[in-house]
Protein backbone atom coordinates (compact mmCIF):
# COMPACT_ATOMS: atom_id res chain seq x y z
CA UNK A 1 0.00 0.00 0.00
CA UNK A 2 1.43 3.47 -1.56
CA UNK A 3 1.29 6.44 1.75
CA UNK A 4 -0.99 9.29 -0.31
CA UNK A 5 1.04 11.87 -1.56
CA UNK A 6 1.30 15.23 0.06
CA UNK A 7 1.66 18.70 -1.27
CA UNK A 8 5.07 20.44 -0.39
CA UNK A 9 4.41 23.25 1.69
CA UNK A 10 4.73 27.01 -0.05
CA UNK A 11 7.07 29.19 1.00
CA UNK A 12 6.03 31.91 2.76
CA UNK A 13 8.84 33.82 1.93
CA UNK A 14 8.29 37.10 -0.24
CA UNK A 15 9.77 36.05 -4.16
CA UNK A 16 11.95 38.84 -5.56
CA UNK A 17 11.11 40.10 -8.91
CA UNK A 18 13.69 43.05 -9.59
CA UNK A 19 15.33 43.87 -12.57
CA UNK A 20 18.38 46.17 -13.72
CA UNK A 21 18.93 48.91 -11.30
CA UNK A 22 16.01 48.01 -8.73
CA UNK A 23 18.30 44.61 -8.29
CA UNK A 24 20.92 46.15 -7.20
CA UNK A 25 19.41 47.13 -4.31
CA UNK A 26 19.69 43.40 -2.90
CA UNK A 27 23.73 43.85 -2.74
CA UNK A 28 23.84 46.87 -0.36
CA UNK A 29 21.21 44.74 1.77
CA UNK A 30 23.24 41.52 1.73
CA UNK A 31 26.11 44.14 2.38
CA UNK A 32 24.42 45.64 5.50
CA UNK A 33 23.69 41.89 6.74
CA UNK A 34 26.61 40.48 6.28
CA UNK A 35 28.50 43.06 8.09
CA UNK A 36 25.96 42.63 11.17
CA UNK A 37 27.01 39.09 11.91
CA UNK A 38 30.58 40.10 11.88
CA UNK A 39 32.66 40.30 15.07
CA UNK A 40 32.79 43.96 15.52
CA UNK A 41 30.00 45.09 13.15
CA UNK A 42 30.31 48.39 11.24
CA UNK A 43 26.97 49.38 11.18
CA UNK A 44 25.14 46.50 13.38
CA UNK A 45 21.67 46.33 10.99
CA UNK A 46 20.18 43.28 12.25
CA UNK A 47 17.16 43.60 10.54
CA UNK A 48 19.42 43.82 7.15
CA UNK A 49 20.00 40.60 8.51
CA UNK A 50 16.35 39.18 9.49
CA UNK A 51 14.97 40.56 5.83
CA UNK A 52 17.82 38.54 3.92
CA UNK A 53 16.71 35.46 5.69
CA UNK A 54 13.16 36.62 4.67
CA UNK A 55 13.22 36.85 1.31
CA UNK A 56 13.25 33.85 -1.30
CA UNK A 57 16.31 35.13 -2.84
CA UNK A 58 19.93 33.10 -3.60
CA UNK A 59 21.82 35.93 -1.77
CA UNK A 60 25.40 33.16 -1.72
CA UNK A 61 25.46 33.95 -5.97
CA UNK A 62 26.69 37.40 -4.93
CA UNK A 63 29.62 36.25 -3.83
CA UNK A 64 30.22 39.52 -1.44
CA UNK A 65 33.13 39.47 0.16
CA UNK A 66 33.93 41.18 3.71
CA UNK A 67 35.65 44.36 2.50
CA UNK A 68 32.93 45.05 0.13
CA UNK A 69 30.17 44.50 2.76
CA UNK A 70 32.17 46.21 5.33
CA UNK A 71 32.42 49.26 3.12
CA UNK A 72 28.88 48.81 2.52
CA UNK A 73 28.05 49.89 6.06
CA UNK A 74 30.57 52.54 6.59
CA UNK A 75 28.75 54.33 3.62
CA UNK A 76 25.07 53.59 5.19
CA UNK A 77 26.41 54.68 8.51
CA UNK A 78 28.10 57.81 7.41
CA UNK A 79 24.52 58.83 5.95
CA UNK A 80 23.24 58.16 9.14
CA UNK A 81 25.06 60.21 10.93
CA UNK A 82 24.35 63.30 8.98
CA UNK A 83 20.85 62.57 8.93
CA UNK A 84 20.75 61.99 12.62
CA UNK A 85 22.39 65.36 12.93
CA UNK A 86 20.06 66.89 10.97
CA UNK A 87 17.17 65.70 12.90
CA UNK A 88 19.04 66.53 16.28
CA UNK A 89 18.88 69.64 15.43
CA UNK A 90 15.71 70.22 14.10
CA UNK A 91 12.92 68.07 15.74
CA UNK A 92 9.94 69.48 13.45
CA UNK A 93 11.41 67.88 10.74
CA UNK A 94 11.10 65.85 7.21
CA UNK A 95 13.28 63.56 5.67
CA UNK A 96 13.07 62.19 1.83
CA UNK A 97 14.95 59.08 1.64
CA UNK A 98 15.68 58.75 -2.40
CA UNK A 99 15.71 55.45 -3.81
CA UNK A 100 14.93 53.92 -0.23
CA UNK A 101 15.28 50.31 -1.65
CA UNK A 102 15.50 47.76 1.68
CA UNK A 103 17.06 49.79 4.10
CA UNK A 104 16.00 50.64 7.04
CA UNK A 105 17.35 53.70 8.07
CA UNK A 106 13.76 54.81 9.45
CA UNK A 107 13.95 52.14 12.15
CA UNK A 108 17.78 52.17 12.77
CA UNK A 109 17.03 56.31 13.79
CA UNK A 110 14.10 55.39 14.85
CA UNK A 111 12.85 59.40 14.53
CA UNK A 112 10.90 61.58 16.84
CA UNK A 113 7.39 61.97 16.45
CA UNK A 114 7.94 65.48 14.94
CA UNK A 115 9.49 63.87 12.26
CA UNK A 116 7.88 63.08 8.43
CA UNK A 117 9.33 60.41 6.62
CA UNK A 118 9.03 59.46 3.19
CA UNK A 119 10.74 56.71 1.99
CA UNK A 120 10.73 56.58 -1.74
CA UNK A 121 11.44 54.15 -4.80
CA UNK A 122 9.70 52.26 -7.71
CA UNK A 123 6.08 50.64 -6.72
CA UNK A 124 7.80 47.04 -7.06
CA UNK A 125 10.19 47.88 -4.54
CA UNK A 126 7.89 49.62 -2.12
CA UNK A 127 4.91 46.54 -2.43
CA UNK A 128 8.19 44.43 -1.20
CA UNK A 129 8.89 46.50 1.47
CA UNK A 130 5.46 46.19 2.67
CA UNK A 131 5.51 42.94 3.02
CA UNK A 132 8.85 42.95 4.90
CA UNK A 133 8.95 46.07 7.34
CA UNK A 134 6.32 47.24 10.13
CA UNK A 135 4.15 50.27 9.66
CA UNK A 136 5.06 53.25 11.86
CA UNK A 137 4.05 57.10 12.84
CA UNK A 138 4.97 59.55 11.12
CA UNK A 139 6.09 57.18 8.52
CA UNK A 140 5.08 57.19 4.30
CA UNK A 141 5.79 55.01 1.37
CA UNK A 142 6.18 56.32 -1.89
CA UNK A 143 5.48 53.84 -4.78
CA UNK A 144 7.00 56.11 -7.87
CA UNK A 145 10.00 56.70 -9.91
CA UNK A 146 11.96 59.29 -8.00
CA UNK A 147 11.94 61.26 -11.63
CA UNK A 148 8.31 61.48 -11.76
CA UNK A 149 7.58 65.08 -10.45
CA UNK A 150 3.92 64.01 -9.47
CA UNK A 151 5.21 62.29 -5.84
CA UNK A 152 7.13 66.04 -4.80
CA UNK A 153 3.86 67.47 -3.77
CA UNK A 154 3.40 64.57 -0.84
CA UNK A 155 6.29 66.66 0.87
CA UNK A 156 5.17 69.15 3.35
CA UNK A 157 6.60 72.46 2.02
CA UNK A 158 7.14 74.31 5.14
CA UNK A 159 9.24 72.00 7.00
CA UNK A 160 13.09 72.14 6.76
CA UNK A 161 13.98 68.78 5.40
CA UNK A 162 16.60 66.65 4.90
CA UNK A 163 16.97 64.67 1.52
CA UNK A 164 19.39 61.70 1.47
CA UNK A 165 20.32 59.43 -1.75
CA UNK A 166 22.10 56.40 -1.23
CA UNK A 167 23.27 54.57 -4.21
CA UNK A 168 21.27 56.42 -6.23
CA UNK A 169 22.05 59.61 -8.66
CA UNK A 170 24.51 57.52 -10.44
CA UNK A 171 22.07 55.49 -12.19
CA UNK A 172 20.17 58.47 -13.16
CA UNK A 173 20.58 61.05 -16.23
CA UNK A 174 22.58 63.73 -15.48
CA UNK A 175 19.34 66.23 -16.62
CA UNK A 176 17.05 63.84 -14.37
CA UNK A 177 19.21 64.06 -10.98
CA UNK A 178 19.94 67.84 -11.49
CA UNK A 179 16.12 68.32 -12.42
CA UNK A 180 15.09 65.94 -9.02
CA UNK A 181 17.27 67.42 -6.71
CA UNK A 182 16.32 71.14 -7.34
CA UNK A 183 12.96 70.62 -7.80
CA UNK A 184 12.93 69.25 -3.82
CA UNK A 185 15.11 71.99 -2.88
CA UNK A 186 12.26 74.25 -4.04
CA UNK A 187 9.39 72.43 -2.43
CA UNK A 188 10.94 73.13 0.73
CA UNK A 189 12.24 76.29 2.57
CA UNK A 190 15.53 75.01 4.06
CA UNK A 191 17.35 71.81 4.65
CA UNK A 192 20.48 69.69 3.73
CA UNK A 193 21.28 67.12 1.01
CA UNK A 194 23.43 63.80 2.60
CA UNK A 195 24.38 61.42 -0.81
CA UNK A 196 27.01 59.87 -3.04
CA UNK A 197 28.48 60.45 -5.79
CA UNK A 198 30.66 58.92 -8.82
CA UNK A 199 33.28 60.52 -10.70
CA UNK A 200 33.28 60.18 -14.69
CA UNK A 201 36.03 58.20 -14.25
CA UNK A 202 33.96 55.92 -12.44
CA UNK A 203 31.07 55.86 -15.03
CA UNK A 204 33.67 55.19 -17.38
CA UNK A 205 34.76 51.87 -15.92
CA UNK A 206 31.87 50.79 -14.35
CA UNK A 207 32.08 47.55 -16.02
CA UNK A 208 34.64 46.60 -13.06
CA UNK A 209 31.54 47.76 -10.42
CA UNK A 210 30.26 43.56 -10.25
CA UNK A 211 27.10 44.63 -8.09
CA UNK A 212 26.06 46.59 -11.53
CA UNK A 213 27.04 44.52 -13.95
CA UNK A 214 25.13 41.59 -12.49
CA UNK A 215 22.24 43.15 -12.31
CA UNK A 216 22.12 44.31 -15.82
CA UNK A 217 22.03 47.60 -14.98
CA UNK A 218 23.98 50.85 -16.38
CA UNK A 219 25.04 53.83 -14.75
CA UNK A 220 25.02 57.10 -16.15
CA UNK A 221 25.79 60.47 -14.07
CA UNK A 222 29.22 61.26 -12.98
CA UNK A 223 30.35 64.84 -11.39
CA UNK A 224 32.62 66.48 -8.77
CA UNK A 225 32.19 69.11 -6.86
CA UNK A 226 32.49 71.40 -8.96
CA UNK A 227 28.88 69.63 -10.96
CA UNK A 228 27.33 69.44 -7.29
CA UNK A 229 27.96 72.98 -5.96
CA UNK A 230 26.60 73.98 -9.54
CA UNK A 231 23.12 72.29 -8.80
CA UNK A 232 21.67 75.70 -7.30
CA UNK A 233 23.62 79.10 -5.99
CA UNK A 234 21.97 78.53 -2.42
CA UNK A 235 23.49 75.26 -2.17
CA UNK A 236 27.15 75.30 -0.18
CA UNK A 237 28.88 71.75 0.32
CA UNK A 238 29.82 71.40 3.91
CA UNK A 239 31.34 68.01 3.98
CA UNK A 240 32.72 66.16 1.10
CA UNK A 241 34.57 62.56 2.09
CA UNK A 242 36.38 60.42 -0.48
CA UNK A 243 34.99 56.73 -0.05
CA UNK A 244 38.56 55.54 0.17
CA UNK A 245 39.39 57.79 3.24
CA UNK A 246 35.66 57.45 4.89
CA UNK A 247 35.36 57.71 9.00
CA UNK A 248 35.59 54.47 10.48
CA UNK A 249 37.68 52.94 7.45
CA UNK A 250 40.47 51.62 9.78
CA UNK A 251 38.04 49.53 11.42
CA UNK A 252 38.48 47.43 7.97
CA UNK A 253 40.97 44.21 7.91
CA UNK A 254 44.51 44.97 7.53
CA UNK A 255 44.31 44.14 3.76
CA UNK A 256 41.60 45.98 2.54
CA UNK A 257 42.74 49.26 4.81
CA UNK A 258 45.96 48.65 2.54
CA UNK A 259 44.09 48.94 -0.43
CA UNK A 260 41.85 52.08 0.69
CA UNK A 261 45.61 53.78 1.41
CA UNK A 262 47.41 52.82 -2.04
CA UNK A 263 43.98 53.74 -3.95
CA UNK A 264 43.55 57.04 -1.99
CA UNK A 265 47.14 58.05 -3.42
CA UNK A 266 45.67 58.30 -6.75
CA UNK A 267 43.44 60.96 -7.50
CA UNK A 268 41.44 59.47 -10.14
CA UNK A 269 40.61 56.61 -7.75
CA UNK A 270 40.35 58.19 -4.56
CA UNK A 271 37.77 60.49 -6.18
CA UNK A 272 35.62 58.06 -8.18
CA UNK A 273 33.02 57.34 -4.84
CA UNK A 274 32.37 60.93 -3.03
CA UNK A 275 30.20 61.66 -0.30
CA UNK A 276 28.84 64.95 0.04
CA UNK A 277 26.90 66.94 2.30
CA UNK A 278 25.69 70.18 1.57
CA UNK A 279 23.09 72.58 2.97
CA UNK A 280 20.45 75.06 1.42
Amino acid sequence: MTSPRTNPRPDPRPKVRLTEEKETLLATLYGRAVDSRAKRPILGDTLAADTVQRLDYDFRKMRLSRGNAAGVALRARQLDVWTAGFLARHEEATVVHLGCGLDSRVHRLDPGPGVRWFDVDYPEVIALRRQLYPERAGYTTVPSSVTDPAWVAQIPPDRPTVIVAEGLLMYLTEEDGTALLRRLMDRVPSGELAFDAFSRFAIRVQWLNRAVVKAGARLHWGTDTAGIAALSPKLEIVENISAMEIPGIEKLSAGSRLAARMSAKLPAVRDMARMYRCRF
